[in-house]
């Protein structure tokens, strides 16, 4: 007698998507913050379920923020700041509370994803969460980045250029990159009260 073989979804077979987790998601009935990053870029959407199709009521990603002056990207800072953009075009929306859906990303504490859900809590955005994931002010300050930079470049000239060679690239003096932050960070929420 033959054994029977179980052909598992597409999606799962390609490690795209776990069902269990979705359909766990889906229960809630709350919108969900699905967030998908990149090697350069981090993508957040907020995401409606519908028995016809998923409908996305929001989509931001960092590439955006190169319009509001923010040079760098893949790092820390730059997830918080597309969170921020996110809880914007939340409130703007009159959405108050997601769930998080990180996909197949593994979470890790202090990762990228989690600065996103930091920037989009500051905004007043509503995930549960638990606040030990969250990565610390100075990761996502710059100030460690500033920090390591200064130490470095007084260190070991080659490094230096290797490391920050975007930085380079972008005219950007990655031991003040504190202030470029500050700045985008005000113009966001200023566009928020806008």
């Amino acid at each position: 007698m033959a054994k029977i073989k179980i052909v598992q979804f597409r999606r799962r077979r390609e490690g795209r998507t776990n069902y269990k987790r979705r359909l766990n998601l889906l229960k809630s009935g709350i919108p969900r913050l699905v967030v998908r990053k990149s090697l350069k870029h981090i993508t957040s959407q907020i995401v409606q379920y519908s028995p016809k199709g998923d409908k996305v009521l929001a989509t931001v990603n960092s590439k955006s923020l190169e319009k509001m002056g923010w040079p760098v990207k893949g790092n820390t800072p730059s997830a918080y700041l597309t969170g921020l953009l996110m809880g914007r075009k939340a409130a703007e929306l009159n959405i108050k509370k997601v769930v998080l859906d990180m996909g197949m990303h593994p979470s890790i504490r202090g990762s990228r994803i989690y600065a996103l859900i930091k920037g989009a809590l500051d905004t007043g955005l509503e995930i549960p969460h638990s606040d030990d994931v969250l990565p610390a002010d100075d990761e996502i300050y710059c100030k460690s980045i500033e920090e390591y930079a200064k130490k470095i470049k007084s260190e070991n000239a080659d490094l230096y250029k290797r490391q920050f060679s975007g930085y380079i690239k972008n005219d950007v003096d990655p031991s003040s990159l504190g202030k470029i932050f500050e700045n985008t960070k005000n113009k966001i929420i200023g566009a928020k009260n806008a």
